[in-house]
């Protein structure tokens, strides 16, 4: 009885009000975004991770010197690419994507494409930084080699321009709302230039797009010129309430909170790794782009799949390997050798809906609280810097262990500690699964 009403409370509280926002067309915007960037994060981190190693691993320091080294400069382009320029490809796809729901959903005649181009103008008019001084606005521009700040004709510069990186991902996506509304709010209106039907659709679609362009530029002028008037702009106004959510998230109560949230709508049936993560994505790449550069924050990277979900969503990876060798009843036997191999590679599913943990009271509790004390292992060891931080993005079906190892550069400490967390978490499901085990073998014999 109490079972069916905490699961009535996951579903009134949390189900609903979750589901529904998963549906919001920004945040599908946002997801879809996040997605989108991982293959480049993946690229531009394993990169980085070859030209770090030698930090790790003192002994080829000569090696790499002598030979991968002299080629650095090559092949960091691609992280420079990719890392540097995270908040170009979140703006881009995020703007293509807004606009195609409005264009699907709506039925309003406005191109994908022409709001991802017009997102990217929004945003880029953002980027230079102005000063009103003397009753002119200026660009800045400072030159200090001694501290090495570069600010070129109000462009900020780093390894690429400094405000196309993580830090602008926010103001990207606040640009973009703002160009796709606009375009979508003229179109619908009728308050465009349209051409015969004779005429290329090309050519129709950038004529379409010209008043639209110009109502973008000029909104955001005026945004910009007030903002710089008072002596701010959008990016400094923006990172006040996102930077309030990024420190938020990077405390340990944040990730108890993120990694309930996670099961609890495991619980009750919804993807709650896609739709919890998905909206974390710009935050942690912001975070690990701040470890490479020499900061300690935990939760960074695929923190969440080195040190908590390992085996999937609710760390299961120890469950499934006692079920297949040491399970009495035939059920979880056979469904943990099963669910073995994938289980390696941190897909769960067959555990998930076969075990089952989905609507299951006898695994609810355990299924929170075991990623929670490995989330905690975790998070200690990085905060109190006995482990390096996430430093590279890689692949979530990364197994234990390597994925830590990889992503911290190779600190075998924190393949340790990842190892450490699993076995947390198993302990946490035994008493749990035994039961369960029980209960099942039982019923097994009777039957038969």
């Amino acid at each position: 009885m109490e079972n069916n009403k905490a699961f009535a409370f996951l579903e009134k509280y949390l189900m609903g009000p979750m589901g529904k926002m998963s549906q919001w067309r920004i945040v599908r915007g946002v997801m879809a975004a996040g997605m989108a960037s991982i293959p480049f994060t993946i690229v531009g981190s394993m990169l980085l991770v070859l030209n770090i190693l030698p930090d790790t691993f003192t002994s080829l320091k000569g090696f790499f010197d002598a030979s991968i080294f002299r080629v650095s400069a090559l092949y960091m382009t691609a992280n420079t690419c990719t890392m540097g320029i995270l908040a170009l490809y979140f703006c881009l796809v995020f703007g293509y994507e807004y606009t195609k729901i409005h264009h699907d959903e709506e039925k309003v005649d406005v191109n994908p494409l022409t709001g991802a181009l017009l997102s990217m103008f929004a945003f880029f008019m953002c980027i230079p930084e102005l000063i009103f001084e003397d009753g002119y606005m200026t660009l800045v521009h400072i030159v200090d080699t001694k501290n090495s700040v570069f600010t070129i004709n109000g462009f900020s510069m780093g390894g690429t321009i400094t405000r196309l990186g993580s830090t602008g991902i926010f103001t990207g996506i606040v640009m973009s709302i703002l160009a796709v509304k606009i375009y979508y709010y003229l179109v619908k209106k009728n308050v465009i230039i349209k051409m015969p039907d004779t005429v290329p659709a090309g050519v129709s679609r950038s004529f379409s797009a010209l008043i639209p362009s110009f109502a973008i530029a000029f909104a955001v002028m005026i945004i910009n010129g007030i903002l710089v008037f008072f002596n701010t702009d959008i990016f400094k106004i923006v990172a006040i309430p996102f930077g309030f959510v990024v420190n938020l998230t990077n405390t340990w109560i944040g990730l108890m909170v993120i990694l309930f949230l996670i099961h609890a709508l495991w619980i009750v049936g919804i993807h709650g790794a896609t739709i919890i993560g998905s909206l974390l994505t710009p935050i942690v790449l912001s975070n690990m782009e701040a470890n490479q550069a020499g900061a300690h924050i935990p939760f960074a990277g695929e923190f969440q799949n080195s040190f908590v979900i390992m085996g999937g969503s609710g760390s299961t990876l120890g469950l499934v390997i006692f079920i297949a060798f040491f399970a009495k009843s035939a059920q979880l036997s056979t469904l943990g050798k099963v669910a073995l191999v994938p289980s390696f590679f941190n897909i769960n599913e067959p555990i998930l809906f076969g075990l089952p943990i989905v609507y299951n009271p006898y695994m609810m509790f355990p299924f929170f609280l075991a990623p929670m004390a490995a989330g905690t292992i975790g998070y200690f060891a990085i905060k109190l810097q006995m482990i390096a931080p996430p430093v590279a993005q890689v692949p979530w079906p990364t197994p234990i262990g390597l994925g830590a190892f990889i992503g911290s550069a190779g600190d075998f400490r924190a393949l340790l500690v990842s190892l450490l967390c699993g076995v947390v978490a198993f302990l946490v499901y035994f008493p749990f699964i035994k039961f369960y085990d029980n209960k099942l073998y039982k019923e097994e014999q009777a039957a038969a």
